[in-house]
């Protein structure tokens, strides 16, 4: 069943088309990447889908229902979830509270938020460090708080921007049954990520963005052997001159 719908997004910043008539569907129950050369409109299309953006024309859906220039908080009610490259956590406060603030928005009950916030801990491999502060963290560590404070939001679908960036491989490879535990508990995730590798190993579908526009999308295997996308990422090969 689709769960996320998207026809003809663009949105332009002055004269640059950073989105230009972007249309794609996720299914529910996917891993689906998000590619593409630097200044691509990857972020964009993440600010859009989740509201920090308006478009300039186009339509998102999210379980048929159009959600087209909704705030984020009320995207977020009704289901997207959000990660952020540049991790921000409340740094006065404790790894438990961090997740309990998005809780607290819609159960009032600060015992059962506890709970709830401590059974995301433990899903995210963070509930012995509940009561340290982020700062106490490793990187790693707080990329994880990172989603955990958006899967405090109960997400239909979580956008997962670069939560691989800055981790070594050893920490990389711990991520991915992370991804996937996440993925099998319900949540659909869509990624944006630099690290291929891993990227492709974990997606079902991946999409490739170049100059704004979508030129490929189909399995890993019929993306990293399109011939558009081998062009965005290596570019025209020149023909010798005699």
């Amino acid at each position: 069943m689709t769960l996320l719908s998207v026809s003809r997004l663009s949105k332009h910043f002055g004269g640059l088309a950073a989105v230009h008539q972007v249309s794609f569907e996720i299914k529910e129950g996917e891993i689906v990447g998000l590619i593409g050369p630097n200044g691509a409109g990857k972020t964009t299309v993440f600010n859009l889908l989740s509201g920090l953006f308006d478009p300039d024309e186009g339509h998102i859906y999210l379980r048929s229902r159009e959600i087209t220039g909704l705030k984020p908080y009320q995207k977020s009610r009704l289901g997207i979830g959000r990660t952020f490259q540049i991790v921000r956590p409340f740094d006065g406060m404790t790894v438990l509270e961090n997740v309990m603030a998005p809780i607290l928005v819609r159960q009032k009950d600060p015992g059962e938020a506890r709970r709830l916030a401590m059974e995301v801990l433990e899903e995210v491999g963070l509930d012995s460090a509940a009561s340290s502060f982020p700062r106490n963290l490793t990187y790693a560590g707080r990329k994880r708080l990172e989603v955990a404070r958006a899967l405090a939001t109960s997400p239909a679908i979580l956008l997962l921007d670069e939560v691989l960036a800055g981790l070594n491989a050893v920490e990389v490879s711990e991520a991915m049954p992370l991804l996937r535990k996440i993925r099998d508990s319900g949540v659909t995730l869509f990624m944006v990520e630099h690290i291929m590798a891993a990227l492709m190993s974990v997606s079902d579908r991946v999409l490739v963005l170049d100059q704004g526009e979508l030129i490929a999308q189909g399995t890993p295997a019929e993306v990293t052997a399109n011939p558009c996308v081998i062009k965005a990422y290596l570019g025209e090969e020149e023909t010798p001159r005699a």
